[in-house]
């Protein structure tokens, strides 16, 4: 096995943006594809490392970027404002994100007919998104994402949905989550979700360290959402 990366990039409506993907360049053929879509500060190592995990895993793992080339935050107030007009633009998020998967589908070791996505945080609303644009892709995976709805025209859903969330996170509380089962149960989506007791946001970030906003990592949580999301891969892109 030899996993090698490389930059890829691409453009939405005149951003400049930078991905990354990771693969297994000693196996020949197309591969399904896993989008992975960072946290609120940006494309980085975290995001990197779990698309370098998925390419050991026999997955094209591709780091998306939703911010544009170099565009990273490192203190709250830097991430909260790169945030912010994606929650206030929900068709940019859609729209971002929609590009990221077009690159993905670009890509010469890609099987366009199996693709799924996960997200963190940021990216977790980034990937229910893309799920809500109806996107023919075959799954998404939210770990502790932000689970507020939007009112954008409404389109199929054809990807199953695996939420996986900290029960006592402030950034997603319970109104929110039952707004989006209520919305997934009514779209007749095939959609699961794994709650976390006692567990605050970002739990499967091991530098989640800010308990005052709420935002903590849990080694128990995190393993537990990991072997969730192996599963739920081995069962939709099979």
């Amino acid at each position: 096995m030899a996993i090698v990366n490389r930059l890829v990039d691409y453009t939405e409506q005149g951003t400049a943006l930078q991905g990354r993907v990771y693969f297994d360049d000693s196996v020949s053929g197309p591969r399904p594809v896993v989008l992975v879509a960072h946290q609120w500060g940006g494309r980085d190592a975290f995001v990197d490392g779990h698309a370098e995990t998925l390419a050991k895993l026999g997955y094209v793992g591709f780091a998306i970027d939703m911010y544009g080339v170099g565009v990273r935050g490192s203190t709250v107030e830097e991430c909260s404002a790169l945030l912010t007009p994606f929650m206030q633009d929900r068709g940019l998020l859609a729209r971002r994100v929609t590009a990221g998967l077009a690159a993905a589908r670009a890509l010469p070791e890609a099987d366009t007919t199996r693709i799924a996505a996960i997200g963190f945080c940021f990216g977790g609303i980034t990937v229910l998104d893309l799920a809500r644009t109806g996107a023919d892709i075959r799954g998404v995976v939210s770990f502790h994402g932000i689970l507020k709805g939007h009112d954008l025209p409404k389109q199929p859903i054809k990807a199953k949905v695996l939420v996986l969330h900290g029960d006592k996170d402030p950034l997603a509380p319970i109104e929110d989550y039952l707004a989006l089962r209520e919305e997934l149960t009514a779209a007749g989506v095939d959609w699961q979700a794994h709650v976390y007791g006692n567990t605050l946001h970002a739990f499967s970030d091991p530098g989640a360290n800010l308990p005052e906003l709420g935002i903590l990592h849990n080694v128990v949580a995190e393993c537990r959402s990991n072997q969730a999301m192996h599963n739920f891969l081995a069962e939709v892109l099979i």
